[in-house]
């Protein structure tokens, strides 16, 4: 009996059964705005979710995570949290999350929420109690310093949304720090009474069913208690990853602002929360552009920090080559091979991969199969299993503050944040019944749910035949893997769990290329992906543009 089945006979034994389920799973990210409307307002909200897992499900992930529907002014569009423990409005209620939680159980789908614990927005009421004086009860709640003798900010700190990290605020003549929006303080992690109370918001939503959490910029928690200036990047260490290249935020080092050795003490907190409940995770998303592998090494190893963290490097602008995924594993085998990945190709940060990389319908297959087949866990962004292509969104219509800042240089996120397309009958994909917050871009109809459904070449059916390729061998969903290694144009690597071997490579390329198979006898994996022949007794094969070889030892 399939895991679905099983879920729906007996939800919470099932939810309960593994607690290492995180490690090797599938995880759908869900951009609630964007999913589905249920209210015709435009906006997507939790209902519209909950009317939609069956098209999750389907797919055969694990889990979804569901971007910030809390309270906010959205001025981050939900990143600036007003309040923790309620569903803003226009996303519905507790009720309705409530009943979300329920039917992804019932579905055998678990449930991630997004904790933004680095900062809150303006508008929250600890930070309206904060400003108010120097000597109030959160007067130390969050970061607030006095300015230099010439009236200038602390230190050279910089916003990764343009400008200053420094606010003034007349109310207490100092300043407050914001590494986001002016409108998004940064909370004093080095005071004891905002872990205590954002531990208390983490119990809330565990005690509500929730099966873990992705942690927002987690690096960020804490900043140096001395407030020294960070250190100037040299110009070649300079990386866009995190920010743009015309932001000034990559000319520095980000040695004081952020990545504290602090973070490990609150992390351990935060992990020991978590393991007072049966088979919760949590993945911190790590913000740095020179040193998140490293990060994500100390934050995930052992069992004090938290599961896994959410690296950038395929999330990077150019399509990784083969020799840049072998640069990458070695890195990763270097200083995190205690440590837990979670791999993703885009999200609502970045332009969507088929995009960003110039992906041809085959090499968006051969990607997919190639996530699905690497050690860590992998997340995929509502709207990749059609191979969506990032909209194009003229500038009057930019909502993203970011893109506003930096237009047209950077244009923001816009495009890929544009709503999810079900349908091709109206000029809104079926994503709401009046007009959607953002275009539905007219490219997108054609690769709608319903159009692939029934197109049996589909990216989507692609998808489904990936997720269960990575479930039917569990070498590829929780074994180890020797070192991945660049032939060419060639990336190849073997996972093994127990005695189950799989050998793995991969065409990066649009000429053909040949491999030969480790010694031993192999055989073809069982699945409905075009692969390329192997032949009996293992050997030499050569594999076509865009091809994978996917071999398991006999």
């Amino acid at each position: 009996m399939n895991a679905q089945a099983n879920a729906q006979l007996n939800p919470d034994q099932f939810l309960a059964a593994d607690p290492d389920w995180w490690r090797g799973a599938v995880i759908y990210q869900i951009y609630p705005r964007s999913y589905q409307d249920s209210t015709g307002d435009g906006i997507g909200d939790l209902a519209g979710i909950t009317q939609r897992l069956p098209h999750i499900a389907s797919l055969g992930v694990d889990a979804i995570w569901i971007s910030p529907f809390f309270t906010s002014p959205m001025k981050d569009f939900g990143y600036d949290v007003s309040d923790y423990c309620d569903v803003d409005p226009m996303f519905g209620s507790l009720a309705d999350f409530d009943r979300l939680v329920d039917t992804a159980h019932e579905l055998g789908l678990r449930v991630m929420i997004d904790l933004v614990l680095s900062h809150t927005s303006e508008q929250h009421p600890w930070f309206g109690e904060s400003r108010q004086s120097r000597d109030n009860d959160r007067a130390d709640w969050y970061v607030w310093a006095d300015p230099q003798p010439d009236g200038t900010p602390p230190n050279n700190w910089l916003s990764i949304f343009g400008g200053s990290a420094w606010q003034w605020d007349s109310r207490r003549e100092q300043y407050y720090l914001h590494n986001f929006l002016a409108s998004q303080p940064d909370l004093n992690f080095h005071t004891p009474a905002v872990q205590d109370a954002l531990l208390d918001v983490t119990r809330f939503w565990l005690e509500r069913g929730v099966d873990g959490f992705r942690l927002d910029t987690i690096n960020f928690y804490f900043h140096d208690a001395e407030l020294r200036s960070n250190p100037a990047l040299p110009p070649e260490q300079r990386n866009a990853t995190i920010a743009p290249s015309v932001n000034p935020y990559n000319h520095q080092e980000h040695l004081y602002s952020k990545n504290r050795p602090e973070n490990l003490a609150f992390l351990a907190r935060f992990r020991a929360l978590l393991d007072e409940y049966p088979a919760k995770t949590a993945v911190g998303e790590v913000g740095d552009a020179q040193r998140g592998l490293e990060i994500m090494g100390r934050y995930t190893a052992g069992s004090t920090g938290v599961h896994m963290c959410y690296a950038f490097e395929l999330l990077a602008k150019d399509a990784p080559t083969a020799a840049r995924l072998a640069e990458v594993f070695a890195e990763v085998d270097r200083v995190a091979a205690n440590g837990w990945a979670c791999w993703a190709f885009s999200n609502h940060d970045v332009m969507r991969h088929t995009s960003r990389w110039g992906l041809s319908a085959e090499a968006q297959r051969l990607f997919t199969t190639l996530m699905m087949c690497l050690r860590g866990t992998a997340c995929i962004y509502q709207g990749e299993e059609l191979g969506l292509p990032e909209a194009d969104i003229a500038f009057e219509d930019l909502q993203d503050p970011y893109g506003i800042e930096f237009w047209p240089e950077f244009k923001g996120r816009d495009g890929c944040r544009t709503p999810m397309v079900w349908e091709p009958s109206n000029s809104d994909g079926g994503f709401s019944q009046a007009r959607p917050w953002l275009p539905v871009s007219p490219e997108h109809l054609a690769l709608s749910v319903a159009n692939q459904e029934q197109d049996p070449t589909a990216l989507l059916h692609h998808y489904r035949r990936a997720i269960a390729l990575r479930k039917a061998y569990p070498a590829l969903a929780v074994g180890t893997h020797d070192q991945l290694r660049a032939a060419g144009n060639v990336a190849y690597f073997t996972r093994q769990d127990r005695e189950e071997v799989i050998f793995c490579a991969f065409n990066l390329g649009d000429a053909a290329a040949d491999i030969t198979l480790p010694d031993g006898s192999w055989r073809a994996v069982e699945t409905d992906i075009d692969l390329v022949d192997v032949p009996a007794g293992g050997g030499p094969v050569s594999l076509a543009p865009w091809q994978a070889c996917i071999a398991v030892r006999d």
